[in-house]
């Protein structure tokens, strides 16, 4: 392990003049539940650790109906589960928070450090996806908005300049009569990282019952995690029934080119893929008909399934 210079950021603007100065040689950290497997693994060697935990003001969730959620970078994946307008409104989020490993490592585990992590797995980023979250990223030269599905750009990397610093995610209001699900599977359950993770999104058109919406993102089965544009296209504007919904599992399933790894082979996980894309749909599109699922429903329906 090679040894590395500790700093403690208290405002945004000094995160970022410490990430100006040290810029490439520089991590900033937060829970670090991450950072310290890899750094004692040797897979990550900064010179300078910069820990922004003490930042003030990143560590909030607010709501309006107008605006929808905010969720500040330093804001726990605990608090995220927990937090009744995210158990209320984005059923899938909440769902996914509680799937992200053990209680413990969730009260430490920063929202802003999973998406920065950049895995293709990481738990909160399809249920982010789905629900059109955009990533405020703090500069020298101010503010930037980005929408997450451009902040990936491969696997451990991002849109992030080496003097940029993620402070907010913001998460519009999803419209009347919008169901969501999320459903994780690995070999060992929450406490594994996702061998395939799916979040489905859909909106309903109060007058005519038509899918007015729809959004299906797929983690674990790219470089980055991925949109299943194709598998939605072909819901967008239906009466939605359970012949489209199979069809529209298995484009999700024929989109992906996953990778064998030691969590499961590309062919177990393209299966995966459609088993739960039609799981999800399912239960988005009953969520949307019949009225958003209490958050307790929720989570039995997203214990990872055996298959």
């Amino acid at each position: 392990m090679k040894r590395f210079e500790y700093l403690e950021a208290r405002t945004v603007r000094q995160a970022i003049s410490m990430l100006q100065r040290y810029g490439e040689n520089a991590r900033i950290v937060a829970g670090s539940t991450d950072f310290l497997v890899r750094w004692r693994a040797g897979v990550w060697n900064p010179e300078h650790v910069i820990n922004i935990q003490r930042v003030a003001g990143l560590g909030r969730i607010t709501y309006s109906s107008r605006n929808g959620l905010r969720i500040g970078a330093l804001v726990t994946v605990r608090a995220l589960e927990q937090h009744p307008m995210v158990r209320r409104r984005y059923p899938a989020l909440a769902a996914a928070a509680a799937s992200f490993a053990g209680v413990q490592v969730r009260n430490l585990a920063t929202v802003g450090g999973n998406i920065c992590n950049a895995s293709p797995s990481g738990d909160t980023i399809p249920a982010l996806l789905v629900f059109g979250a955009e990533c405020r990223i703090a500069g020298p030269d101010g503010d930037r908005w980005v929408a997450l599905d451009q902040f990936f750009t491969g696997p451990g990397r991002t849109v992030l300049r080496s003097d940029e610093l993620l402070v907010e995610v913001r998460v519009p209001p999803p419209p009347p009569n919008t169901g969501s699900h999320y459903i994780k599977h690995s070999p060992r359950g929450a406490m594994d990282i996702a061998t395939v993770g799916v979040a489905s999104l859909i909106s309903l058109d109060g007058r005519r019952g038509l899918c007015a919406e729809v959004r299906i993102s797929l983690g674990a089965v790219a470089p980055t995690p991925v949109r299943a544009y194709s598998a939605e296209e072909s819901l967008r504007g239906q009466s939605i029934g359970q012949e489209l919904i199979q069809s529209a599992a298995d484009s999700a399933r024929d989109g992906v080119k996953p990778i064998d790894d030691i969590r499961g082979s590309a062919k177990h996980r393209k299966e995966i893929v459609g088993v739960i894309t039609r799981r999800t749909l399912e239960q988005a599109l009953n969520a949307a008909a019949s009225g958003p699922m209490t958050f307790e429903e929720q989570r039995r329906l997203t214990v990872q399934a055996a298959f």
